[in-house]
């Protein structure tokens, strides 16, 4: 049955050129989202969706890290609490018999403080290239069941930066970002309980503080995470360009545009870097923030901590481990101006790649359509109509018959809608009216990937993956026989040339040959 398809093939290998009239595609539908909205510093509802899903996935290593990272912050806690009995038992009661004590007390909570965490840092370490990984497959999985206008569209580059660039922010996600923050908080909460216990009167007094640094904090970074999704797309976009200019560099060489090409690319590059610099110009003005707000916690305590030692409230064993678990308590805080960028940048990189995984497959709907096993290669166009941009006619009101076993060639200018033709019988393309039928089936009727198995195509452009020849003539039928692709490359008339080579069929060849 092949054999007919191929055949058919000369109805496209006699194409004298592809209309060059598309001028884009209709613009993309997108469903509105009912979460906050790009401005906002937190995810959207799908982006948290999805970032539910990625932690669900992952969620026997992200416990195993949790419980880790519990254990981490609580033996951080045991050096500066041993602080109070070292200034107030051994050095002013002169208990020097417990001096040991603390020591090894000390001693063992600093070494369960580094096994947990170097263990920590394996645990999240795994996970993290292993939920890149798998969302890169993915993303890559459906990017590949898009439909044939996608492509048309976005550049190569682009896709490539959406695939390789923003998985990446998986890492901060399922890697140390989410683990981070969570142990953050614990440990903020741990040390505020003991600063309220030690004193409640200046826990209050910097609580309002670290408090109001919060909300400045929030408000900062929800003017931050535009720049970061910008920032994603400006750099899809060189990306893209840089690829274009490689693809086409003997174009570009022909025509002594080197020049042109280079300034466009450094155009973008300097769009990006100016990106950039907006972004640390904002991070860099929350971290001077928070220094400033460390800053005013430090002369609180120096003042309302030295009154209570005068008044003899606090000893100064207190006071020193109220400075210690100060210390513990603002240090997240001012940790969380880094996790909240990266955070950011994660959640922007999510929101691109949802765009893609948004996007509805071409074989969609698949399962409900009708099994195609076999074909004759009976080609029918009815009345068919059609568009790349609404109100801008392609093919109009066409109607043709290519019986199975014939050739059937179109002949016509560039632009006159060739190869759209071609593109809606091997349904790359739904007509706007009309039907295209095979062997008196509707092709939106039937299973697309069952139809496709039965195409035989040379394309104007021919396309060779890496591998070697003999790989290439069976890409179509990768379990191809060695006398199969012998017999195929004879009918096509290549025996010779290949026997050329030294390697034969064997030989290995690129994108260009």
């Amino acid at each position: 049955r092949r054999a007919n398809w191929g055949e058919l093939s000369g109805f496209i290998h006699l194409l004298t050129g592809a209309e060059k009239t598309r001028g884009g595609l209709a613009r993309r539908e997108r469903t509105g989202d009912p979460g906050a909205g790009p401005d906002s510093p937190w995810p959207t509802s799908g982006a948290a969706a999805e970032v539910r899903a990625l932690l669900w996935t992952h969620r026997r290593r992200l416990s195993l890290g949790l419980a880790l990272m519990v254990v981490n912050r609580l033996s951080a806690l045991v050096l500066p609490a041993t602080t109070k009995w070292l200034m107030d038992d051994v050095i002013g009661m002169g208990r020097w018999d417990l001096l040991p004590t603390l020591a090894l007390v000390a001693a063992g909570a600093t070494l369960v403080d580094a096994a947990t965490a170097f263990s920590l840092s394996q645990v999240l370490g795994v996970a993290a290239q292993r939920a890149i990984a798998d969302m890169r497959t993915e993303v890559a999985a459906h990017v590949l069941r898009l439909p044939v206008r996608y492509f048309d569209s976005t550049k190569t580059g682009v896709l490539i930066s959406r695939i390789m660039n923003d998985a990446e922010g998986v890492r901060t996600l399922v890697g140390t970002g989410l683990v981070q923050l969570t142990g953050s908080i614990l440990t903020a909460a741990l040390a505020l309980g003991v600063l309220v216990y030690l004193n409640w009167r200046l826990t209050a007094a910097t609580m309002l503080v670290i408090g109001a640094f919060g909300v400045g904090m929030t408000l900062a970074f929800k003017r931050l995470r535009p720049l970061f999704r910008e920032r994603g797309h400006i750099a899809a976009e060189v990306t893209g360009r840089l690829a274009e200019t490689l693809a086409g560099i003997r174009v570009v060489k022909a025509y002594t545009a080197e020049s042109r090409e280079h300034l466009l690319f450094a155009r973008g590059a300097h769009r990006l870097f100016r990106n950039v610099a907006r972004t640390l110009t904002g991070t860099s003005a929350v971290t001077a923030a928070s220094t400033v707000v460390l800053g005013v916690v430090a002369v609180l305590m120096m003042l309302v901590g030295g009154a209570s030692i005068r008044q003899g409230t606090m000893t100064l064993g207190e006071f020193v481990m109220y400075l210690s678990f100060t210390a513990l308590m603002t240090l997240p805080v001012v940790q969380l101006a880094s996790l909240s960028t990266q955070l950011s940048e994660a959640c922007a990189g999510l929101d691109r790649i949802r765009e893609i995984r948004r996007m509805a497959a071409e074989d969609e709907g698949d399962a409900s359509r009708d099994p195609l096993p076999d074909v004759r290669g009976d080609v029918e166009l009815q009345d068919v109509s059609f568009e790349y941009v609404p109100g801008t006619p392609v093919l109009t009101h066409v109607s043709l018959e290519a019986a199975a076993g014939s050739t059937t060639a179109l002949v016509g200018p560039s632009g006159s809608g060739k190869s759209t033709l071609i593109g809606l019988v091997m349904a790359f393309h739904r007509p706007r009216s009309g039907r295209v039928l095979v062997d008196g089936r509707d092709l939106a009727t039937v299973r697309l990937r069952d139809f496709r198995r039965h195409l035989g195509v040379v394309l104007q452009e021919n396309f060779l993956f890496d591998g070697t020849i003999a790989e290439n003539i069976a890409y179509g039928k990768p379990r191809a026989t060695r006398e199969a692709i012998l017999d195929v490359a004879r009918l096509a008339h290549c025996d010779e040339f290949v026997a050329t080579f030294p390697e034969g069929y064997d030989t290995v060849v690129g994108e260009r040959g």
